[in-house]
């Protein structure tokens, strides 16, 4: 029986980050070949190694990209071989990112906007530009939030340093439209657009957080990574051929 990937080619960009690592490892599982990119390569190779992805392996291919400029990704377009699917792993944000709110600049608001929903809308135009030029099947996956979709829950925060950017449920609201307005403008069957919207996903915060979390769930909390991997693998298979525009939250619950 064919794996659920073979002979698909998926380029994901952010691959050295928490879940951009664990995905290229999944679809090399399921005999899928991976374009894993990063703006740091070192840094990525490091973190594959570490949970087990064989740098030799011939169905991966390691390249440096920074999704934040425009000639650098158009650039990495017309170079890359076939692509089946992509994911926009990516997280852009400048060194004042995470303030709580009545601290937060317009400068910085703006600028952690147009690098990371920017971002997201370059690699996106990009993609349906190489798709309008292969003309091959194409599924791209977008990361947002469950707090893309619901507003934060700012009590579970209360004892802790830590707080929702206001930034990031602007950016992650707008990503789950942005999605929509491209496949409504490419209007094709072959070429789809959907989104991953996980909630909490574990990161050793503090347990404060984990045990006020875990009280807003069904029981289980904050998620391991690998929970929202299959989802991610499903929207970019030909098991999901005709599902487009569509957000799958992955929460246990939480936006209940």
């Amino acid at each position: 029986m064919e794996s659920l990937l073979e002979s698909k080619v998926i380029l994901i960009v952010g691959a050295g980050g928490l879940l951009g690592c664990f995905l290229v490892s999944a679809i090399l599982k399921q005999g899928g070949s991976v374009i894993a990119a990063d703006i740091n390569v070192s840094e990525m190779k490091k973190r594959l190694i570490e949970i087990g992805v064989d740098l030799a392996n011939a169905k991966l291919t390691l390249e440096s990209i920074d999704v934040t400029v425009e000639k650098e990704v158009k650039n990495f377009f017309k170079k890359i071989p076939r692509i089946d699917g992509a994911v926009n792993a990516t997280y852009p944000r400048n060194k004042n990112y995470g303030k709580h709110f009545f601290e937060v600049t317009l400068a910085n608001f703006n600028e952690n906007v147009a690098l990371h929903l920017g971002s997201t809308f370059l690699f996106t135009q990009q993609c349906a530009l190489y798709y309008k030029g292969a003309n091959n099947p194409f599924s791209l996956v977008n990361i947002s939030s469950i707090y893309g979709v619901i507003a934060p829950k700012f009590k579970i925060y209360s004892g802790t340093t830590m707080t929702v950017p206001v930034e990031y449920a602007a950016i992650k609201s707008s990503i789950l439209h942005l999605n929509k307005y491209v496949v409504a403008y490419v209007n094709d069957s072959k070429f789809r657009i959907n989104c991953v919207s996980p909630g909490g996903i574990f990161d050793h915060q503090p347990d404060s957080f984990i045990s006020a979390y875990r009280e807003q769930t069904n029981g289980t909390g904050m998620l391991d990574v690998q929970e929202v991997i299959g989802s991610i693998m499903y929207l970019v298979s030909d098991q999901s051929r005709y599902v487009t525009g569509q957000n799958i939250i992955i929460d246990d619950g939480f936006h209940l």
